[in-house]
């Protein structure tokens, strides 16, 4: 009604120049109204001023005055308008319940009867509230499964509740397929299971706050380490900087013994360098008095004089180098080389991950985090994985997109890479693994499912490289002939259930590794409790025979 009621005033106060609500609205003498600027505009362009609509001729042109009634008429019916409009929300619109009671547009549902088994907007529910026989109804928030209590059978409400085959069903099927059934009333398994339903909560609550408590601990773990880390941080930056304080000090020093070495040698010759130069001048002095006194023709004169002049003094014997001065500067260079060595050996890439130990927070997530169980739980984490051609043996083809690798007699066509393992039947995996990942791998023949550190040997002696003889790769080698695990060349054997199929999980920061065969149930093989120090990479070897193969599972 209310709408109808709209769009008759819009009408009414509608301009028939321009069909819209009037703006400005003026009314001319012959009683009819429109738009200020619209009849404006047509007695513009006219010579003569007619109405629009009934054609009666004003002379003179009318002054147009402002209707002030139909301006407010016109700005009460915009208001109504807008108030109609906000108030649309309560029209049942997508995801939404309807009135199943509403003839044209249906309103949005309220509640709904699990009796008529119908759902009502607020206008329609009203004898529910009023009607004695309907007050008894049981009404529930507004919901679209009610079709769910109808039976699919008979069509008739499900208020019975079949305990042998635990599922509704209707009073007919209790007279057919449930005759002989233990039944009760859906109403009287719903009060008992309600207790149990209390019972799990219960449980559930007591499982939530030891939870949260873990969570408690986790931050105080996350904070104590932040400021152990903080506190590392800083005596580490002063350490260092001591060091590189000492070093920068030694070095001063041992500039400046070179230098006052250098000094006291270079003064040294050169005295040396003035008596020699002194005893050239006196030498060349006596060739001269010698050559005067072979010219002389005076003979007693010659032999007194030559007594004198023949006798030469003792010369000054001055080494071209000093072989010492020379081998002490070799030997401080040795010396400061043989420092930085030491120096270089102790700062080395490996030190700081030797330096560390597993946390007193590491060991508690690896205890009290809970490693998956089923096989549901275990894909939770399931990564996809493919295999690096740029480290494939030439001996190994990889298909399947790089998920399956075959052993051959002959090499393949690979280009080379530096990457390549080039004495092992090996291969890595493209992706890194973090945090927990689980993946499977079907097997045939002899393999080696393995984990390794990116930088595991490519060339070398088998226990450099092949996964499982060194310490940076941990493997479980499969045959028909049973399991073993191997890390660092220790064997260890195992027993269980064969399977061709081995699911691997691993949680790299609690330090697990585990190896489960697969049959119809998950059955731990090995786990591995250790710390990782770098990424981890799957790796695959077929150490035996051609046609040998292992495939890693497709998750998708």
């Amino acid at each position: 009604m209310a709408q109808q009621l709209i769009q008759l005033d819009q009408e009414k106060l509608s301009c028939s120049i321009c069909l819209d609500l009037l703006k400005d609205p003026v009314t001319i003498p012959c009683g009819h109204s429109y738009c200020m600027d619209c009849i404006k505009n047509c007695w513009d362009e006219k010579e003569t001023h007619s109405c629009p609509q009934c054609r009666q001729t004003f002379t003179p042109r009318p002054v147009l005055v402002k209707n002030m009634i139909l301006g407010e008429l016109v700005g009460d019916l915009k208001k109504a308008e807008h108030s109609t409009a906000s108030s649309d929300h309560t029209f049942a619109g997508p995801g939404d319940v309807a009135c199943d009671f509403c003839s044209e547009r249906k309103l949005k549902a309220s509640k709904s009867c699990l009796v008529c088994m119908a759902s009502y907007c607020e206008q329609h529910l009203q004898p529910h509230y009023n009607v004695a026989p309907l007050k008894k109804h049981k009404l529930i928030k507004a919901t679209s499964k009610l079709q769910e209590n109808i039976c699919p059978r008979h069509d008739e409400v499900m208020k019975i509740f079949c305990r042998t085959d635990q599922q509704c069903i209707c009073y007919l099927c209790l007279m057919d397929e449930h005759k002989d059934h233990v039944t009760v009333s859906a109403v009287a398994e719903r009060a008992e299971k309600q207790k149990g339903l209390e019972t799990n909560r219960q449980n559930v609550q007591q499982i939530i706050q030891n939870r949260e408590k873990d969570v408690k601990v986790l931050q105080e773990q996350v904070e104590a380490m932040n400021l152990s880390a903080d506190k590392a941080f800083r005596e580490c930056d002063k350490a260092f900087k001591n060091l590189i304080s000492l070093i920068e000090k030694k070095s001063s020093e041992v500039k400046r013994q070179i230098k006052a070495k250098q000094k006291s040698e270079q003064n040294r010759v050169k005295e040396l360098q003035e008596k020699i130069e002194q005893e050239i001048r006196d030498l060349r002095r006596r060739d001269t008095e010698l050559q005067q006194l072979s010219l002389t023709e005076d003979h007693l004169h010659f032999l007194k004089s030559y007594s004198s002049l023949s006798h030469l003094s003792a010369s000054t014997n001055v080494p071209t180098y000093n072989n010492l001065t020379l081998q002490y500067f070799e030997d401080v260079t040795a010396s400061v080389s043989r420092t930085r060595n030491k120096v270089k050996a102790l700062l080395s890439d490996g030190w700081p991950q030797t330096s560390f130990s597993m946390t007193k927070a590491d060991r508690w997530v690896a205890k009290n985090l809970r490693e998956p169980k089923t096989r549901d739980e275990f894909l939770k984490y399931s990564c996809q994985i493919t295999l690096d051609p740029n480290t494939a043996h030439k001996r190994l083809s990889l298909s399947d997109s790089n998920r399956k690798v075959t052993l051959m007699s002959r090499n393949q066509p690979y280009p080379s890479h530096p990457d390549k393992f080039l004495q092992r039947l090996q291969v890595l995996s493209r992706e890194c693994l973090a945090g927990g990942c689980y993946w499977e791998v079907k097997w045939n023949g002899t393999v080696y499912v393995a984990v390794a550190y990116k930088d595991i040997g490519r060339t070398g002696t088998r226990e450099e490289c092949g996964f499982g003889l060194n310490d940076k790769s941990w493997a479980l080698r499969c045959s028909i002939n049973g399991c073993e695990f191997k890390h660092n060349n220790i064997s260890t054997p195992i027993s269980g259930p064969q399977s061709s199929r081995i699911g691997v999980y691993l949680d790299h920061r609690a330090g697990t590794l585990s190896f489960y065969s697969i049959t119809e149930t998950m059955n731990l093989l090995h786990r591995v409790q250790t710390r990782f120090t770098q990424p981890l990479y799957v790796g695959l070897w077929l150490p035996q025979s051609a046609g040998h193969t292992a495939e890693l599972f497709d998750f998708k």
